[in-house]
């Protein structure tokens, strides 16, 4: 299964310019079979023996496919099941043992949406980070104003061979200039599962991927 992987020059890279981030197992299933090779698991306010169902299902599609997992929050999750790629919110940093990540070899990408979050990320080793929103988004209420492509090219240019991951209110339309504003990866929750034909979605994602 693919996770980062870095040429000679020591950039990494990421599994797959695009990221689709769900929120059930049959998406990796659905996603995965369509192409996707980097999909995030995002679960909310399930019971545990529910949300190991789903995260346990999610990772057997995974593996059937191909897709490098990335399972968000339950860092603690993912060490118990073999899943090694996390997600982490800036709230998440304040609980999670990254010293025990990083000793079962977890990778790691973070959330981040202002210079003082990035600064915190980047003493964390993590395999990407995340910039967010980029337009707005209507999925949760955001502290943070969009902050447009400039900012993507802002935190590129801070960040070096570190994989840059865009996410917020980013459509099929916005892959390109997410991705030529110095974005590595794009991610996109509704753009997916709220598409009447995901497979589909996946495949012209990823033709605008290629630029």
């Amino acid at each position: 299964m693919n996770t980062t992987t870095k040429n000679k020059k020591g950039k990494t890279y990421l599994p797959q310019a695009i990221y689709p981030i769900v929120d059930a197992a049959f998406w990796v299933d659905r996603l995965g079979q369509a192409g996707a090779r980097f999909i995030q698991l995002r679960l909310k306010e399930k019971p545990m023996p529910v949300l190991l169902s789903e995260i346990r299902q999610a990772y057997q599609f995974a593996q059937q496919w191909g897709v490098c997992l990335v399972l968000n929050d339950y860092w603690q999750i993912a060490l118990d099941e073999g899943i090694n790629f996390v997600h982490l919110g800036q709230e998440d940093l304040d609980t999670a043992d990254l010293t025990t990540l990083h000793a079962h070899n977890i990778q790691i990408g973070i959330s981040t949406h202002s210079h003082e979050e990035l600064d915190r990320a980047l003493t964390c080793a993590p395999s990407y980070v995340a910039l967010g929103p980029i337009w707005e988004t209507r999925l949760k209420k955001m502290a943070f104003g969009p902050h447009g492509t400039a900012r993507l090219t802002e935190w590129k240019k801070r960040i070096g061979c570190l994989p840059l991951v865009a996410i917020g209110g980013i459509t099929l339309a916005r892959v390109k200039p997410c991705l030529e504003g110095g974005a590595d990866c794009v991610a996109a929750v509704s753009d997916f599962i709220l598409n009447p034909n995901p497979e589909a979605q996946v495949k012209a994602w990823l033709d605008a991927a290629k630029i």
